[in-house]
């Protein structure tokens, strides 16, 4: 017998990466944790996730943890769907960069942060509060968040773009001013970087004028990401390495195989016996499930009832997966989850996109 090992990448995938269900809760945050770097997602509603629940979150949160690092998100708020594995953060919908300078102090001290990621700003423009003296009340923030935490990698982000023409011309004016600011706190021996989160994103990423789509949101997850990667020590290490092996159906006993070894793009997997042969071997590299150099797809837009496939690999959100706690195992692009088509236990038998039941065709263990 084969002895069966876990397919999560350093047990931080475990927390259930699945893309439904919300989590909320006011009042004091319930601390989750990995035992990772703390890292503080710190700003307004955009980090909060208005209009997208986790907002940037959920993409930083899966890359790094896809990736084998162990980071413990922090802050006095909580809340985000059950693809986060850590929904703690200190985002608050409206404020302004005063707001935010008023309690950073208490936060640090009580949260003692690796990492703070600061994308703050946006209702200094749309409340037309003080515009222009904007980046020094930044700045301040800046100053009093490397004075609680002197050992903290704090990173800058410029504000993303807003739809209307005055409120986005002031926004220009405002990222304007930040790389000088960064840089006189570098000259300063403080540990501050710039990250350029306006020119990850355009107007077309809102979903209201103001807040980011789920794609707009993904490429802020991004930024942030290869940002803190920047940075050595700032998420800590990768400490996971891909794993490797075959996949066996729940329902059936039987493996994901790609039939005859077949790369042709679009080759659809099917259940079968199991016997150890490469088309048999898939690794979890970050989100990506690959099998003979090609990567598990997930079509374009694709709706319960189409087949899986294998394709040349691109990083798009198609190709990446969940493996959630429960066993399935979920693409990050339609929700849908990997299923063995009718319930079928037979060698030979198709494997599909469905909705998540989370049923004996819909489980998968790592062998």
């Amino acid at each position: 017998m084969h002895k069966r090992r876990s397919w999560v990448l350093a047990a931080v995938l475990t927390a259930g990466l699945t893309l439904v269900g919300v989590v909320t809760q006011t009042g004091v945050a319930v601390a989750e944790s990995n035992g990772g770097v703390r890292v503080m997602p710190l700003g307004d509603s955009i980090t909060e996730g208005t209009q997208v629940p986790g907002g940037y979150r959920t993409g930083l949160w899966q890359r790094l943890s896809g990736a084998g690092y162990r980071v413990d998100f922090v802050g006095t708020q909580f809340n985000g769907p059950a693809a986060i594995g850590d929904h703690d953060h200190e985002g608050h919908p409206g404020w302004r960069i005063d707001q935010i300078d008023t309690n950073i102090t208490g936060w640090l001290r009580t949260a003692d942060p690796r990492t703070v990621l600061l994308h703050i700003g946006t209702n200094d423009v749309l409340q037309n509060y003080n515009v222009s003296s904007a980046p020094s009340r930044l700045s301040a923030v800046v100053d009093h968040i490397t004075a609680a935490a002197p050992a903290a990698d704090v990173f800058v982000a410029t504000i993303i773009p807003l739809s209307s023409a005055g409120q986005e011309a002031a926004v220009r004016t405002f990222n304007s001013a930040l790389p000088g600011i960064v840089q006189s706190k570098v000259a300063a021996g403080k540990r501050v970087h710039l990250v350029d989160m306006h020119a990850a994103l355009t107007t077309a990423d809102l979903i209201d004028g103001i807040h980011p789509t789920a794609g707009g949101y993904d490429k802020m997850a991004a930024a942030w990401y290869a940002a803190v990667r920047s940075v050595p020590g700032s998420v800590g290490e990768a400490t996971g390495t891909p794993a490797s092996g075959a996949l066996v159906g729940a329902g059936s006993g039987r493996c994901l195989d790609v039939p005859n070894g077949n790369t042709t793009n679009g080759t659809q997997p099917v259940i079968w016996d199991c016997n150890g042969a490469t088309n048999q071997r898939w690794t979890v590299s970050g989100q990506t499930l690959r099998a003979l150099g090609k990567c598990l797809d997930s079509p374009t837009n694709a709706a319960a009832g189409v087949k899986v496939q294998l394709w040349d690999c691109s990083g798009g959100a198609n190709q990446r997966w969940n493996l959630n706690a429960n066993g399935t195992i979920s693409n990050v692009a339609s929700g849908l989850c990997l299923d063995v088509r009718g319930n079928a236990t037979a060698a030979g038998s198709l494997v599909q996109l469905w909705t998540c039941t989370a049923a004996a065709n819909q489980v998968w263990t790592g062998r």
